[in-house]
């Protein structure tokens, strides 16, 4: 069978965040309908990644060096959107505090972090933001501040404004940091569903715990490269983990899912 088509190619790509270089020689390509987990400690260029592929930070000009969204190099942020819907703590953290639920969700539609003057939004647009409230389970929340939300539903409702251009691909970064059991089950649950609908989910995380059972494919990101990548059964061992993060640890599987505790005696 022919390959699915490329949503995400890097080539060769360098790039810096601040006056830091990250990548040196990054490359990695990522298929429609393939789910993927990009694992990595901190400081492995996690977060860099997103910007690149969010169009935050830009790769240095290099003649060898390519990156293309759903292969095309150069892209209207507006139509991205159709494409790709992000989740990031950087959005979670810096989101307008006295923004509504509803709000969050359909301030998607212009990519902005809050409801501006200058933005118009029809019936059909406030309906069609109701409805995919009700749909992730946070219709209550369309009249709640976002700084009186808990954790969780902070993060529904940047899940809600990530989906109002029912986007192909979801990109979510540690979707369950900060949340309790039950929230944490509730949101797997919820990117379980998705994936189930047809989306491409790609997780960006240092959770073990955060990589649900369809996720096929696993890449371990550390010092701002790949050092592994492959299908998740043959990725996630002991010895790669402690390799990336530095630490002994024994690894569980229940179900499909893996989990990390202390290793040694």
């Amino acid at each position: 069978m022919p390959a699915s088509p490329a949503i995400i190619e890097l080539r060769h790509i360098a790039a810096n965040r601040e006056q830091t270089r990250v990548f040196e020689d990054l490359s990695l390509t990522l298929h429609a309908g393939e789910h993927v987990a990009i694992l990595g400690p901190n400081g492995a260029g996690k977060s860099t990644l997103l910007k690149l592929i969010t169009r935050e930070i830009y790769p240095l000009h290099r003649e060898q060096s390519r990156m293309r969204l759903f292969g095309h190099e150069r892209w209207d942020i507006r139509d991205l959107r159709r494409h790709l819907g992000i989740v990031s703590q950087d959005l979670q953290n810096d989101y307008e505090p006295d923004a509504h639920g509803l709000e969050i969700v359909l301030s998607g539609l212009y990519g902005s972090i809050g409801i501006h003057a200058h933005q118009s939004y029809s019936e059909a647009d406030v309906a069609h933001a109701r409805a995919l409230m009700d749909d992730i389970g946070i219709a209550g929340l369309a009249h709640t501040p976002y700084a009186q939300m808990s954790t969780g539903q902070q993060r529904r409702c940047l899940l809600g404004r990530a989906l109002i251009h029912d986007p192909d691909t979801l990109i979510l970064d540690e979707p369950t940091n900060g949340l309790d059991l039950a929230a944490s089950f509730q949101y797997l649950a919820l990117m379980r569903a998705l994936m189930g609908a047809g989306k491409t989910l790609v997780l960006v995380t240092h959770h073990i715990h955060e990589i649900p059972p369809e996720i096929d494919r696993v890449m371990l990101l550390a010092r701002g490269r790949i050092v592994t990548d492959g299908p998740k059964g043959e990725v996630l061992t002991a010895q790669n983990l402690e390799e990336l993060f530095g630490t002994v640890v024994t690894l569980l599987q229940a179900d499909g899912w893996y989990q990390a505790v202390p290793g040694g005696t």
